[in-house]
């Protein structure tokens, strides 16, 4: 591995700061799935930089696994946007109520 793990490390650390950073401040819900999003592509930075670390293959497939769970999250996550946005004409979740 050319880059070392501890690298590695720190560079998923930053990025899952700044998606949990973006995730708990906004008060757009759109920048909240992003910062989701961040926050999983941080895990798999991890999973991929110690599976060529060890040299197990296990840490990829984790990997595809996320990548589907990611791909899944923004579908689900955007049609419920989509439709709290019909409802209230606003990406605001305060507003939200949707229960009513």
């Amino acid at each position: 591995m050319i880059v070392p793990f501890g690298h590695v490390l720190i560079l998923a650390g930053i990025l899952f700061l700044m998606g949990m950073f973006c995730a708990v401040t906004r008060r757009n819900l759109i920048m909240i799935v992003l910062g989701i999003e961040i926050m999983l592509n941080a895990a798999s930075i991890v999973f991929i930089g110690a599976a060529l670390r060890w040299h197990h293959l296990e840490g990829q497939v984790f990997v595809v696994f996320i990548l589907a769970v990611a791909a899944t999250e923004v579908s689900v996550g955007l049609a419920l946007i989509v439709y709290a946005y019909l409802r209230t004409g606003s990406f605001d979740p305060g507003t939200y109520n949707l229960l009513k």
